[in-house]
């Protein structure tokens, strides 16, 4: 079996969901999970999120057109 790498982000709750489907030929096998914070996580909170929004207003300079 090949190592894999998922990100999720915990609940509210404290509480961390995984739904990991590795296929039936890995039914009943063992596995093992390693939970490490991911370096340098940011999250902004949606007032954080609406002002920079805000901020971008009249910011570009140009025309939006499709090639």
């Amino acid at each position: 079996m090949k190592s894999m790498i998922l990100k999720s982000k915990v609940g509210a709750d404290g509480v961390l969901h995984l739904s990991v489907p590795l296929g039936r030929a890995l039914a009943d096998s063992e596995v093992q999970v390693t939970v490490e914070p991911v370096a340098n996580a940011t999250s902004i909170t949606q007032q954080e999120w609406s002002a920079w929004v805000d901020s971008m207003a009249g910011f570009w300079q140009g025309d939006f057109e499709r090639p």
